[in-house]
């Protein structure tokens, strides 16, 4: 059984002229829905998160200017979306679906987010369409509300994983794993706990075969009681951000390994979608849907 949050304003908080990145929000659930991957009863809408939990994460002058939208011109810039309180609220929603949906993955060993991998939020500040870092909030929930003691995050984004590495640069409890596109934003990369960059136009072949080594390598040597699983579909060739080579198919393995080796050493693991910018919505919406159909698959 698999767990999946969603809420109507994951989908349309823009004004117009902004909505495309948006859209695959409102058609991947009724894809899900329409070929039977899953039921009306597997989706749950999240309500705004405490914000006490969110202050475990980031720094709280930043929340409060966030809130009362007081962030400076170039704050705003720099997270690419026009500030207004839908956003903030839906930001507010994708974080607590996350902690949900990381509960659910304890109980019942998977959920997913149709939102969510905002992995380019620091502390104190919010950047490329990332106001809240809603992994990096659910990470911390777990190892203050439950007997979570060590926690691995995969982060398969195109991008990396720059605000996630900083919030978790000296919290030994959390390791951040960060594959990207090496020529891909940020062009100034911070440190992972691990970080490996791909060369542009990296194929199938060697990208899972480095992905299976290297998963492999930290399930041995961390023991994660947890995993949070980022799985951002800008790796395709087709990705007008990305730089990497892949196809749909390699896209989808990728995603069966993690939940493979997840699955088989029985350790619970929440999914956040991340990024996808194909020009074509429907190898958006197809690519974004093989997640959940590998997490279906194996875990029915």
């Amino acid at each position: 059984m698999i767990f999946i949050a969603s809420d109507p304003s994951f989908a349309h908080p823009l004004p117009e002229g902004h909505r495309f990145p948006m859209l695959k929000y409102e058609l991947l659930p009724r894809q899900l829905l329409h070929e039977g991957t899953c039921t009306a009863e597997q989706f749950f809408s999240p309500d705004l998160i405490d914000l006490s939990h969110v202050l475990k994460t980031h720094d709280e002058a930043y929340v409060q200017r966030l809130l009362t939208e007081e962030l400076d011109p170039k704050e705003v810039r720099k997270i690419g979306f026009p500030l207004s309180t839908a956003l903030v609220d839906r930001e507010l929603r994708i974080a607590q679906g996350t902690i949900d949906g990381a509960l659910k993955a304890i109980e019942y060993g998977v959920a997913l987010n149709i939102a969510g991998g905002t992995h380019h939020a620091y502390p104190d500040r919010g950047e490329a369409f990332c106001l809240l870092n809603d992994q990096a909030i659910a990470a911390n929930y777990l190892l203050n509300h439950t007997s979570t003691e060590r926690i691995l995050i995969v982060d398969l984004d195109v991008h990396q994983g720059n605000g996630t590495a900083v919030i978790f640069q000296d919290k030994p409890e959390v390791f951040t794993f960060s594959m990207h596109g090496k020529a891909n934003y940020p062009f100034k990369k911070e440190a992972s706990d691990l970080d490996i960059e791909l060369e542009r136009g990296t194929d199938d072949r060697t990208y899972l075969q480095l992905l299976q080594e290297q998963l492999e390598t930290l399930f041995e040597r961390i023991h994660p009681d947890f995993v949070f699983y980022l799985s951002g579909v800008d790796i395709l060739a087709t990705d007008k951000l990305g730089t990497l080579g892949l196809t749909l198919e390699g896209c989808k393995k990728r995603d069966a390994l993690v939940f493979q080796m997840a699955y088989d050493r029985g350790v619970p693991i929440q999914c956040s979608m991340g990024g996808g910018y194909s020009k074509d919505i429907r190898v958006i919406v197809e690519a974004h849907a093989n997640t959940y159909r590998i997490a279906h698959s194996i875990y029915s």
